[in-house]
Order: C-alpha cells, then structure tokens, then sequence
C-alpha cells in the first residue's frame, strides 16, 4: 500500500488517478479547489471511507497547502501527483497578451508545484521510495513545437520542466524521485473531444510508468509511451 497525495482531483485526470490508486488499495489524499462540487469524488470518499481523504485544496492557496501537511500530521508520502493546471485564455494568439491571465497560468502550472512540493518535503523524506511526478505536457517542449501559438499554456509548461529538472538534481540526494510525465492528448474538459486518448487509458499508462520509475528516470520528460521527450 502507497500513501499518494493527488491535486487537481475534482475531475479529468485527477479524479482518475483516486479511482484507480483506491482500486489497488493505495491511501489516497485528494485535493480539489471546490471537492463539494465533485459528485464523483465525494462518492469515492463516502464508499472509502479508510483509504480516501477529500481536502479543499486551492494549489496556489499558502492556508490550503499549510492544512494539506496538517491533515497527514506527518505521515509519509511515497508518491506526490502535481495534477492541478489550467489551460489559460483561448484563443491565445500573438498581438493578444493578456498579462494577468499569463502570470495566474504561471501561478497555478508553475509555481504552485513546487510550493505543494516545499510543503510536504518532511513527509516525502520518509516516504517509501518517494516520488515527485509533475503533470507537464509535450506542449512544452521547445523541440516539438512545430505550430506555433499557445504562449500562455506552452511556456507555463517549458518553465514547469525547468523546475522539475532543479527538483531533481536538489532533491536526489535525499531519495527522492522527480519525473515529468506528458499524460498524452486526453480526452478532458481540456483537452477537448478531438483527443486522441480517454483519461483511463492516459492513467493507466502513467501509473504504469511511475511503478517502474528508478533512479535513471529521474528528471526525464516522459511521454505517454514510455520515450523519452526532447526538451
């Protein structure tokens, strides 16, 4: 049994890693910014009431991450999932800046991983092959942008990978995991419907990655196959 604390699980992909992690018997906290507005999650909670912890959990919020570490009273944690993100304005073209939009994007996508990370640095440290895994996406990546546009969503996630890569090199002398996971194109609010796999499928394959992480995946940008992404 795992003890996995998840952000961003009021819906999409967060609410799936609770379905799946609570189907193998993991101890799960779940964080939502409003939980009560997730029927789905609260019927988890009520139907495993010993293994499923719902918490309001704003990532940007310093009172939400402080009650966070206060609701595991120091338990370990072996597996943080930095799920919560958010898309930014669309459409989001050159000659549009919204700038205030800009830097909440980068609050939420960028920052606020690092500071749940921070936050629960003591619980990680006594986690049982503790893991960092930071929901990025392949819309990061510098190489494979071929299209153009999306400045907003694609730099929050560039800048994402550059503190994953930090975290990594800082935190692995101390045991600890970080992987920067692309979830592929997932059939979510955010994704939209022309994407090309369900969140089942998206969670399954990065839960798959995760069990087999080991010290030579640390810091890598994993794309939903398995490869290796190029920054």
């Amino acid at each position: 049994m795992k003890t996995v604390v998840i952000t961003g699980c009021g819906r999409g992909l967060g609410l799936e890693f609770v379905r799946q992690l609570l189907a193998r018997g993991d101890r799960v906290y779940a964080g939502a910014r409003r939980p009560e507005s997730s029927g789905e999650l609260m019927e988890l909670a009520q139907a495993h009431p010993d293994l499923l912890t719902v918490l309001p959990l704003d990532v940007t919020n310093a009172a939400h991450r402080a009650n966070l570490a206060a609701t595991l009273n120091g338990k370990g944690v072996d597996l943080l999932i930095n799920n919560a993100g958010v898309y930014g304005p669309v459409p989001d073209t050159f000659g549009s800046t919204d700038e205030d939009a800009w830097l909440e994007t980068f609050r939420i996508n960028t920052v606020a991983p690092r500071q749940v990370a921070e936050t629960l640095l003591p619980n990680l440290r006594t986690g049982t092959r503790p893991c960092i895994a930071l929901l990025s996406s392949k819309m990061g990546s510098i190489a494979d942008n071929g299209s153009g546009g999306v400045y907003i969503y694609r730099s929050s996630k560039a800048a994402l990978n550059a503190v994953g890569m930090s975290m990594a090199r800082d935190l692995a002398d101390q045991g600890i995991l970080t992987l920067i996971l692309h979830p592929g194109w997932v059939l979510t609010d955010m994704g939209g419907p022309n994407a090309e796999i369900t969140v089942t499928e998206s969670v399954t394959s990065m839960l798959r990655t995760l069990d087999k992480a080991s010290d030579a995946d640390n810091g890598r940008f994993i794309d939903i196959d398995g490869s290796t992404i190029p920054w």
